[in-house]
């Protein structure tokens, strides 16, 4: 599971102060800048942090995003773990334990925030409260869910010259899970073998929700 939560809980702080651009105008500006995203890929570094900003957790590794709702994240440090969704499906696969757990990929995005790179991003409006703040070069946008049924109570995301270069979530408890990205490349061919996960042969496999 701490793979899965590395995969779908996405974000990063910044301390700029706010625009009085529209709160309307802030989803139509980060719905325009996700949409001319058709795929992604970079190294990212993410670390989870505690209410009182004590890193509890530390990971890196690469991911890869397609629309629509197509990621593959992988965990090299400190040790590995693979999460794939393929659209359908999302597999969790964990080496060491030599054991995949399989679930349906949910679609709400406030269940799965990574659906806001790799899915639509009409749904914003309808799902998030959006502000937005800006610096010289750089944009951060912050998404807080209208409904309560959800896993965490605010989203960030940060572009610099139009480019998502972290995100930030924040829980119910006040921990933090802070992703910064490295090596980014915006709208370049991945195989389809990046979003297809097959089961390794002895694993145990473990399937959630039909």
């Amino acid at each position: 599971m701490r793979a899965f939560k590395w995969a779908l809980a996405i974000g990063a702080t910044l301390a700029l102060p706010l625009t009085a651009q529209a709160q309307t105008g802030g989803a139509e500006r980060l719905a325009a800048l996700l949409e001319s995203v058709t795929s992604y890929s970079a190294d990212f570094d993410q670390q989870i942090l505690d209410g009182g900003g004590q890193r509890l957790q530390e990971a890196e590794g690469h991911m890869w995003l397609s629309r629509p709702g197509k990621f593959h994240w992988e965990v090299e440090a400190p040790y590995r773990q693979v999460v794939v969704s393929d659209g359908d499906k999302v597999y969790l696969y964990d080496p060491d334990l030599e054991q995949v757990s399989v679930r349906p990929l949910d679609t709400r995005v406030t269940h799965t925030p990574a659906l806001l790179l790799s899915g639509s991003a009409d749904a914003l409006t309808e799902n998030y409260a959006v502000e937005s703040r800006q610096g010289d070069d750089e944009e951060t946008f912050t998404l807080t869910p209208k409904s309560p049924d959800t896993l965490f109570e605010s989203l960030q995301l940060t572009f610099e010259n139009e480019r998502l270069e972290g995100l930030q979530m924040e829980d119910s408890t006040g921990q933090r899970t802070a992703i910064a990205f490295d090596d980014i490349e915006v709208n370049g061919d991945i195989d389809a073998s990046r979003f297809t996960f097959e089961i390794p042969e002895g694993a145990d496999v473990i399937r959630e929700g039909g």
